[in-house]
């Protein structure tokens, strides 16, 4: 079987969780030997592992047809894609896309990040797909969020195949219930046309049969795993006297970063021997570090920003805990990730990966007298902390991602008549 996939991030260059699960299913998928995947983002860089699948970057695919050389084209984008290959595509432009700004070969400068004109690199890219669904051969189309669904719908629509699409998060999980119309309006079209909808969790499943108002017939559950962390005994705490707690993600409203803050205050009231760190970036961030001098403790709070590869799993080694007090969490890959280098973690109840995790502890994301107790409970008895290091390391070790893959391979065979 062949899946084209549309996805938005891929490894190593990720801005957040959906390249990070977006690499580990699809690596998960690829132990099946006859299933053959077709992975498209906005931008390659030419260093995503390939080993286990195609990579198709938009930027490469032409959409305007454009007199070039074979060396020019080689010269341009050989370092990421055979020539040959873009004159194919080329060959299959079927529709006039010269509205779009394009450049010499042809093809769409995509800024491969999240820029301002957004909703404009969403409409360029289902443009690319246009030229994809006439130029290759697939059973399938499995969209990655709602940023790929117009994508996956021009497919569906030019080929006749079947549509999944993957929720990774609605925008009432970004947007604390103050959903944009337009984002709305794109992702609703998507699970409409959809033939099958994957939600990361049955929180996000909810949300989409009470939100989107979707049959619950075709709205799945496949929980996201972990991939396991190469050489992971590397990882190792650094030896000091004070304990260290640890937020890492974006600081944003959905990850509830103001929740922290208040409860960093509250421990420390109590003792003097935890230092905080909230790790990455977000439109939040200057009003945390506002809100952590109000409370008088930012000579106990650090912010290192954002954090990418081996940085990330050696600040997680070093923590104590490990806290994510998300207001709205379709999932959440990092406490899996915390607790494969041994550290505790304590999760909000309104996230996807509660629902799996029997060895974290779970609070409201609102309960900050719950979370204060719960990181001076770890930092102060040692047995605790083993505890939930020993089992919870355990634990994600069988959550894997090959597992999440054959429930999705299940999906393809329902939907690929």
């Amino acid at each position: 079987m062949k899946a084209l996939m549309f996805g938005w991030e891929f490894p190593p260059h990720i801005l957040g969780g959906l390249g990070t699960a977006s690499y580990g299913l699809t690596r998960g998928m690829a132990q099946q030997k006859d299933l053959e995947i077709t992975f498209v983002i906005p931008k390659p860089y030419g260093d995503e592992d390939q080993s286990f699948l195609k990579i198709i970057g938009a930027c490469n695919v032409p959409v305007v047809w454009k007199e070039n050389s074979w060396d020019h084209v080689n010269n341009r984008i050989g370092q990421i894609m055979h020539p040959d290959e873009y004159f194919w595509y080329r060959d299959h432009i079927r529709y006039d896309f010269r509205r779009i700004g394009t450049n010499e070969l042809g093809c769409i400068e995509f800024s491969g990040r999240y820029p301002d004109n957004l909703i404009q690199e969403i409409g360029n890219y289902e443009a690319v797909a246009g030229v994809l669904a006439h130029s290759l051969s697939f059973d399938v189309i499995h969209s990655h969020d709602w940023l790929t669904y117009p994508a996956g719908i021009f497919a569906k629509q030019i080929t006749g195949k079947p549509l999944v699409i993957h929720v990774h998060a609605t925008d009432f999980d970004r947007s604390r219930g103050q959903v944009n119309p337009t984002v709305y309006a794109i992702e609703k079209r998507g699970m409409d046309i959809a033939d099958h909808i994957i939600c990361v969790s049955n929180l996000t499943r909810n949300t989409v049969i009470e939100k989107y108002h979707q049959d619950p017939r075709k709205v799945s559950t496949v929980h996201n795993a972990v991939d396991p962390i190469p050489n992971v005994e590397e990882f190792v705490k650094t030896p000091r006297k004070e304990k260290l707690v640890t937020f890492l993600g974006r600081i944003t409203m959905q990850k509830g970063p103001e929740y922290f803050v208040e409860t960093a205050a509250r421990v420390l009231q109590r003792t003097k021997n935890v230092r905080f760190v909230m790790a990455g970036s977000g439109d939040m961030m200057n009003a945390m570090i506002d809100l952590a001098a109000a409370r008088g403790i930012t000579d106990r709070f650090h912010f290192p920003g954002f954090l990418k590869g081996r940085q990330v799993t050696q600040m997680l080694a070093d923590s104590d805990v490990y806290m994510m007090p998300s207001v709205s969490e379709p999932f959440g890959i990092s406490p899996l990730e915390a607790m494969q280098v041994g550290t505790p973690s304590i999760i909000s109840k309104q996230s996807g990966c509660a629902e799996i995790l029997n060895h974290a502890i779970k609070t409201d994301y609102w309960d900050i007298d719950a979370m204060a107790d719960a990181i001076y409970s770890i930092v102060e008895y040692p047995a605790i902390y083993e505890t939930l290091s020993k089992e919870g390391r355990n634990e994600v070790n069988q959550i894997t991602w090959d597992k999440a893959g054959l429930k999705v391979r299940d999906i393809y065979n329902a939907v690929v008549r």
